[in-house]
């Protein structure tokens, strides 16, 4: 029997190879799926993982954008206003930190504040300085030092914006002027004067703007002539239309109006071509300006972190604590848009 049995043993070794592949494939199948299965609960945990870490690190760049006060400058392009410009600020600010978010309705109110001071013309660019959580009440007392402008006019022209962006409402000839007449007027143009501002300005009448008016077709009487400040005003470059001029000056003045007043002395026209704001305040175009690719919570922090040190010490702000809880930050699902009006040149979003 021993013997028959190691016969069969020894003489069915197809038998007992067929009959092993079926059990080595299955066994192969189990393990796969096995493997597939281990391998999906880890990527959903590495997933879960990702996402949690993902809204721990979204709830930190929250804490920090409401703790970030102070007062820092951005570059402002050529287009926008500076109401739109303070937007899209805002608008990034919020979606790099995943404010708000529907899963935080619930939460308690929070208000990120934002403001610029200074009116920049949407034609113009430069510095445009930018108040953030406290720093928006810095705007006014500060911003009514000295603003220094690069302008390029043209002679001949004159526009009812009193820049290249309006229509044309008279042409005069302007190729009898020299650069020393032009020079030789800059003087009456220096030092506390009187001014007129343009009807195209933010200047408000009936709680409207006047630009508002001016474009619905209104009539709109011209503000009457207000005291301002030229601290400097120099001739940079003249090559017949255009001229360039170096100007400081205080709040509350218009370069539009500048330009327009000289064409006039000159017994011309003239209006302005190009606006670039080199300064303000303390803040420079090239030093301070932030461009938009720096427009970030860190970047900002870093910015106002340096340029606490250009400001008076009354005005300097201490370093904001951070806020207790993220309670408290995953809150700003119900953040104000509303935008007030406080002086002439200062814009303040909450």
């Amino acid at each position: 029997m021993a013997a028959a049995e190691a016969a069969v043993v020894s003489s069915s070794p197809l038998e007992t190879d067929t009959a092993l592949v079926p059990e080595t494939a299955g066994t192969a199948a189990a393990t796969a799926a096995t493997s597939s299965a281990t391998a999906a609960v880890a990527a959903v945990a590495a997933a879960a993982r990702t996402g949690s870490e993902a809204r721990v690190s979204k709830a930190a760049l929250a804490t920090k954008l409401l703790s970030l006060s102070g007062v820092f400058a951005v570059h402002k392009p050529k287009g926008p206003t500076s109401a739109e410009l303070l937007n899209r600020l805002k608008e990034k600010l919020l979606a790099e930190a995943g404010m708000p978010s529907p899963e935080w309705t619930k939460r308690k109110k929070q208000t990120l504040k934002i403001g610029h001071g200074g009116t920049l013309d949407s034609a113009a660019r430069g510095v445009l300085v930018v108040g953030i959580g406290r720093g928006t009440k810095m705007l006014t007392s500060m911003l009514s030092g000295s603003k220094r402008y690069i302008a390029i006019g043209e002679l001949g022209k004159a526009t009812d914006t009193l820049d290249s962006t309006g229509k044309v409402t008279e042409e005069k000839p302007y190729d009898k002027i020299t650069q020393e007449d032009i020079e030789g007027i800059l003087q009456k143009f220096t030092g506390n004067i009187m001014q007129v501002p343009p009807l195209y300005s933010a200047l408000k009448k009936d709680g409207q703007r006047l630009s508002t008016l001016m474009k619905r077709g209104e009539v709109v009487e011209a503000k009457p002539a207000r005291p301002v400040t030229v601290y400097s005003l120099s001739l940079q470059k003249f090559q017949p239309p255009f001229f360039t001029l170096d100007v400081e000056c205080g709040g509350g003045f218009y370069i539009r109006s500048l330009v327009s007043d000289i064409g006039k002395e000159l017994s011309s026209c003239a209006n302005v071509l190009e606006l670039t704001r080199t300064k303000q305040g303390p803040f420079t175009l090239e030093e301070h300006a932030l461009p938009e690719d720096k427009w970030t919570i860190d970047d900002i922090a870093q910015s106002l972190e340096h340029c606490s040190s250009l400001l008076p010490a009354e005005l300097a702000l201490k370093k904001s604590k951070p806020e207790e809880s993220n309670e408290q930050v995953l809150s700003c699902e119900y953040i104000t848009l509303s935008e007030t009006k406080g002086e002439d040149d200062v814009i303040k979003t909450s």
